[in-house]
C-alpha cells in the first residue's frame, strides 16, 4: 500500500467535524402519558423535569456505554426517577383513597423471559429495585402488599417511613379529588389525569432487551386497585424482539395486554416497531382508554407514540442521537 493510499483511508477514519458517535445501543424513557398544556407547566418545573429525564438518560447510559446490560439500565433509569418528586412513582407517588401511597413496578429481561414484578407496597423506596430481586431471588414473578415487603426486607431492599413519599403537590390532588368526590363527581377517572407512570426500554451492545415500568397508579384509587405497570404483557414486556413500558389509563392496557400484543405484531405479523405501536394504542382508544408506550426493537428502532397530549419521554438511538421532550409537538431529536 502506498504513502497516499494509507493517508487517505487514515482521513476516512477520522471523525467527521460536528457527527455523533454510533452509540451501538439504544434506550429510551418515560414520565408518563396525560393531559399537559403549556400553560399548566411553568419554566421551572418544565426545566426540572427535563433535568430529571436527562439524568435518568444518563444513568442508563453509563451502564451501556461500559457494556453493561440492558437490564441494569433500565434499572439504574427507574432509580432515578422513583427518587425525583416530579414523576407518579416513588418519592412523587399519588395517593390513594386512604392517603397512603401504594407502589407498583415491574421489570422484564427480554433474553431468558424472566420477570419480576411487585404490587401495592407502601415502604419500598425503590420498587423497581424490590421486582428486580423477586425475578432474580425468588421463584415468582409478582408479590403484592405485605408479603412483598416481607420479601423486601430478606434481600435488603431499602425500606423507608411511608412519610418519605409524601410531596405537597399529590396530597393537593388527593383533596381535590376529594372534593369532586364530595361533590358527587363520577369516581371514574377523566382521561388524561394520570400523568406520571416512569419506564425504561433498552437493547444493549449485545442486542439484550429489558423493560421496566414503575408507578404510584391513580389518585383516589381505592379497594386495593392495581393498573398494568406490574402486569407482565400489559404494562411491561419483553422478549428477543422488542420491549415495552407503557403508560395511561391502566385498565385498558391490562385488557388490550397492549405490551405483549405490540411484540406478537412484529413476531406473528412481521409488522416494524411503529406500526405495531400505533396500532395497539389504536385498539386502547378503542377500548375507551388513552396513553402512551415506549418500545424498542432488537436493530435499536424505537417507537414513542402516544395519544394524550403529552408525554415525558426521553431517548438515545443507536446513532448517537439524543433528546428529551414533553409536548406532542416538542422534538429535540
Amino acid at each position: 500500500m502506498n504513502l497516499l493510499r494509507i493517508t487517505l483511508l487514515a482521513l476516512c477514519l477520522l471523525p467527521v467535524p460536528g457527527a455523533v458517535a454510533a452509540a451501538e445501543f439504544a434506550f429510551a424513557i418515560h414520565g408518563g402519558a396525560g393531559t399537559l398544556s403549556r400553560t399548566d407547566l411553568d419554566a421551572d418545573k418544565e426545566a426540572a423535569v427535563r433535568a430529571a429525564l436527562d439524568a435518568a438518560l444518563d444513568a442508563g447510559e453509563s451502564v451501556l456505554k461500559a457494556d453493561g446490560s440492558a437490564l441494569d439500565a433500565v434499572t439504574a433509569a427507574l432509580v432515578i426517577l422513583e427518587d425525583s418528586p416530579w414523576f407518579n412513582a416513588g418519592h412523587g407517588a399519588v395517593f390513594n383513597a386512604e392517603g397512603v401511597n401504594e407502589l407498583d413496578a415491574s421489570i422484564m429481561d427480554g433474553a431468558t423471559r424472566r420477570a419480576g414484578a411487585i404490587a401495592a407496597v407502601h415502604r419500598v423506596r425503590n420498587p423497581i429495585r424490590l421486582a428486580r430481586a423477586v425475578m432474580e431471588h425468588s421463584p415468582h414473578v409478582m408479590l403484592i402488599g405485605d408479603g412483598a415487603e416481607q420479601f423486601a426486607r430478606g434481600q435488603g431492599i431499602d425500606l423507608v417511613d411511608p412519610s418519605y413519599f409524601r410531596t405537597d403537590a399529590r396530597w393537593k390532588q388527593l383533596e381535590a379529588a376529594r372534593a369532586k368526590e364530595r361533590a358527587g363527581a363520577d369516581l371514574a377517572p377523566m382521561p388524561g389525569t394520570y400523568f406520571g407512570t416512569v419506564g425504561a426500554v433498552a437493547v444493549d451492545r449485545q442486542g439484550r432487551l429489558a423493560a421496566a415500568t414503575s408507578t404510584g397508579g391513580m389518585t383516589n384509587k381505592r379497594w386495593g386497585r392495581v393498573g398494568d405497570s406490574p402486569i407482565i404483557g400489559a404494562g411491561t414486556y419483553a422478549d428477543d424482539r422488542c420491549a415495552v413500558s407503557a403508560t395511561g389509563w391502566g385498565e385498558f392496557f391490562i385488557r388490550a395486554a397492549v405490551a405483549h400484543d405490540l411484540c406478537a405484531r412484529m413476531r406473528y405479523a412481521g409488522q416494524p416497531i411503529e406500526q405495531a405501536s400505533r396500532e395497539v394504542l389504536d385498539a386502547v382508544a378503542q377500548l375507551g382508554g388513552d396513553g402512551g408506550l415506549i418500545a424498542i426493537d432488537r436493530d435499536g428502532n424505537i417507537a414513542l407514540p402516544f395519544n394524550t397530549a403529552g408525554m415525558y419521554r426521553g431517548w438515545i438511538r443507536r446513532d448517537g442521537r439524543r433528546g428529551v421532550a414533553i409536548f406532542a409537538d416538542d422534538h429535540r431529536d
